[in-house]
């Protein structure tokens, strides 16, 4: 074995410099990527699209994968690994999670090495053996790869069979093959490969080098990344290896008693009483700052108007808890169920400028009011862009930085059902809300004394931003479901009742 491992200098004494127009083909586990193990993405996917059944059934299979990956061949523990979570998908399901859930995954695991050499060569190819359907999408996007060559899956009428087609999963001498096919007989500049598997490609290329495994290398950090990762979807948090995954299939079931009982205590109890019910219960909630005092409907006062940063739906709710009082709140787009369950009034946005402002004003009329005008929620330290409507409503503003930390699942969704989002934050073992109150806007920064809206909420959204230490965007909520589902997040309501008939309140 020390024989085949010195055959290739290792990937450090590769130069990058004056490699523009050079072709450069790399192998992605153990080479692109820091991890030489695909479990945990073929576990993501099976989770997302399959539930935590097809997760079960996935882990029941990985130790036959790894006992014919090591001891028999390469090719044979990956088609373990294709059957067990692909079989039955819709291919369309697959995309999906592959371009909204992987590339945060996959970002995190980057090769500084390797990502120096792969970063300046003109032209990129990736070699795998893993399903191209499931690492095209990032590659392609996020690592500006020109052609990615994997294991192609078989396919019958729209839904993944499990099988992989002719040649088979790309290892050894099928890399080899696929590397001339793609090429011909202009050979690649620069090969990078990380085993012996990938020895035969490997000696294709001009110059190759080996990629030795360093657990201990750190990955390329994000601002090193030719593109951020803004938007990403899912609801692990974390990679799911084989003991992850272990643990959080047989934590599900606990969990989700648990986010009951939490969701109960939070919509059953009155609210001065939330906090302390929150905190018994696991659930842990940090105030700084000072709130504005509740106004005096006597006094014909305006309510004031709390601007949120957007991180869960759960936003206004624990709001209100840091306050000890239930404050409404407007959305723009939440379940049946998370109306039914919520411990505060929520108000639907109709999108339609005219009819919102009447019905904010009207609102603030009656009292306090929170809104989340960025639309949607965002999950990295970026703010999105503030809508301005609101600034055009009143001058009684008070700026919120909401901050929140889960260490299992994530409290919100583009894909899936939003039904869902209050469950799988209250999940997690010992959730955290953090909410910062800060000063009221000065009355001289406000629409009322010549400022225009735009001006007022972009005002806002900086000051947040410098709070949180986050940086602000221009991307909307169209941008997010555009990335991340395909759409423009606009949901369409059916009516609950015939057009005639008139429900009483």
């Amino acid at each position: 074995m020390t024989t085949t491992t010195t055959t290739f200098p290792p990937v450090e004494t590769c130069a990058s410099i004056g490699r523009e127009k050079h072709s450069v083909v790399a192998d992605m586990d153990g080479t692109l990527l820091r991890g030489r193990s695909s479990f945990p993405y073929f576990a993501l996917v099976a989770f997302e699209v399959g539930g935590i059944f097809r997760l079960l059934l996935l882990l029941l299979a990985s130790p036959l994968a790894g006992l014919l990956y090591y001891f028999v061949s390469e090719s044979a523990g990956i088609q373990v690994l294709v059957f067990a979570t692909f079989a039955g998908m819709r291919v369309s399901d697959i995309e999906s999670v592959a371009r909204a859930v992987l590339p945060k995954f996959y970002s995190s695991d980057l090769h500084p090495e390797s990502w120096r050499v792969f970063s300046a060569c003109g032209r990129r190819c990736v070699l795998t053996a893993n399903p191209r359907v499931m690492v095209e999408a990032f590659l392609k996007e996020f690592l500006g790869a020109d052609l990615v060559l994997g294991t192609e899956i078989g396919v019958w009428r729209g839904r993944a069979t499990g099988l992989v087609l002719t040649p088979g999963v790309l290892v050894g001498k099928k890399k080899a093959d696929a590397l001339r096919a793609a090429f011909g007989e202009n050979a690649p500049e620069v090969g990078l490969g990380d085993r012996h598997t990938d020895f035969p490609f490997m000696t294709l290329c001009k110059e190759s080098y080996l990629v030795p495994p360093k657990p201990e290398v750190k990955a390329v950090t994000s601002d090193k990344l030719p593109k951020p990762i803004i938007f990403h979807d899912g609801r692990l948090v974390h990679k799911p290896t084989p003991v992850t995954a272990l643990l959080t299939i047989l934590w599900i079931p606990i969990g989700f008693l648990l986010a009951c009982l939490r969701i109960a205590a939070g919509s059953l109890l009155p609210m001065p009483l939330v906090y302390h019910a929150f905190w018994a219960l696991g659930v842990r909630v940090t105030v700084k700052g000072i709130p504005p005092p509740p106004v005096n409907k006597s006094s014909g006062q305006s309510g004031v108007l709390f601007i949120c940063s957007h991180r869960t739906l759960l936003d206004p709710i624990f709001l209100s808890t840091a306050l000890g009082r239930p404050i409404p709140a407007v959305t723009y787009s939440v379940s049946r169920l998370s109306e039914i369950i919520s411990p505060i009034k929520t108000v639907r946005l109709s999108r339609d400028r005219d009819t919102d402002a009447s019905m904010i004003k009207k609102l603030l009329q009656e009292g306090d009011l929170a809104i989340c005008p960025e639309g949607t929620t965002c999950r990295e330290p970026f703010l999105l862009r503030f809508s301005a409507l609101f600034a055009e409503l009143t001058d009684q503003l008070v700026p919120v930085a909401m901050v929140n930390r889960m260490s299992m699942f994530h409290g919100t969704t583009a894909r899936g059902w939003k039904g869902m989002d209050p469950f799988y934050f209250f999940m997690n073992p010992s959730p955290a809300y953090e909410v910062t109150f800060l000063n009221k806007l000065p009355i001289e920064l406000t629409c009322s004394k010549g400022k225009s809206s735009h001006d007022v909420a972009n005002y806002i959204q900086r000051v947040i931003a410098a709070t949180l230490s986050y940086e602000c965007t221009t991307f909307t909520r169209k941008d997010k479901y555009r990335a991340l589902a395909g759409n423009d997040g606009t949901v369409v309501e059916k009516p609950l009742l015939k057009p005639n008939k008139v429900m009483g309140c």
